[in-house]
């Protein structure tokens, strides 16, 4: 009886040493992923995600991670681990990002800027809001959770445990990231700057026309009943190309930044 309890009691210690290790990745890209890692999301209900993912990941990385992190020490395999995770977590932060730079642009493209700005926990314009949240909602019923599991079991084929960091490689690869980021933001938000470039340029000429016209007063409904006739019309469009983009990034993360 002794015996059995002691065997079972050292392949329970086995068991938690292996899932601390693995928390080290894990934790960071679950606080930081898109809607789980929100800021509304109370910090107790993160950390029990993340140790369901924890729990998930075990089967595929738990023994090898504890056999490295063995070998290589304690202090190491903390630090590379947690920077590692940081890391992953933060690329998947920028997906959001992405939504929230889109719907800023286009708000201040339509005058929309500061209608509700304080809606949201980070305080944005209403279309970044709608945006972000309505991107949040899809990519949760598209199965959000079960890909970024799937990028944790293939980040440890991309960064080996306690295997060293190659810094400067992750740096060109960061700034390629936020490069591409931008880029897609500014792509989502082009029938907005487009609309905003029109309009400036209509109002232009009725003003070098009627120069005692006061085309403000005339032009200012108009590209705000625009901003919402358009938002209407290419919110579906906006969020099926973000969620694109974001499932490219969680199947090939390093063809995503090129």
């Amino acid at each position: 009886m002794n015996a059995s309890l002691q065997a079972l009691m050292e392949a329970g210690n086995g068991f938690l040493e292996q899932g601390f290790y693995v928390l080290l990745r894990v934790g960071p890209i679950v606080g930081f992923m898109p809607a789980i890692g929100e800021r509304v999301v109370p910090v107790r209900v993160k950390l029990v995600l993340a140790l369901c993912f924890v729990v998930a990941s075990l089967p595929v990385v738990g023994v090898a991670a504890l056999q490295v992190a063995q070998a290589s020490g304690f202090m190491a395999t903390v630090v590379l681990e947690t920077t590692v995770g940081l890391f992953v977590g933060l690329s998947l932060r920028f997906l959001v990002i992405i939504l929230q730079t889109a719907g800023s642009m286009a708000a201040q493209a339509t005058s929309l800027a500061q209608l509700f700005a304080g809606a949201a926990a980070e305080p944005m314009p209403a279309i970044g809001h709608f945006l972000v949240i309505s991107g949040l909602a899809f990519a949760m019923i598209m199965g959000l959770p079960l890909k970024v599991l799937e990028l944790i079991v293939t980040s440890y084929h991309a960064f080996p445990m306690a295997n060293g960091l190659n810094i400067g490689l992750l740096a060109e690869w960061g700034g390629k990231l936020v490069a591409k980021c931008f880029a897609l933001a500014f792509t989502l938000a082009a029938p907005f700057l487009v609309m905003s470039l029109l309009y400036n340029l209509t109002l232009g000429v009725i003003n070098r026309a009627m120069p005692q016209l006061m085309v403000a007063f005339v032009g200012a409904p108009v590209i705000t009943a625009g901003g919402l006739v358009f938002l209407f019309l290419f919110s579906t469009l906006i969020i099926s190309i973000w969620w694109h983009s974001v499932e490219q990034f969680l199947f090939r993360p390093e063809m995503f930044a090129q």
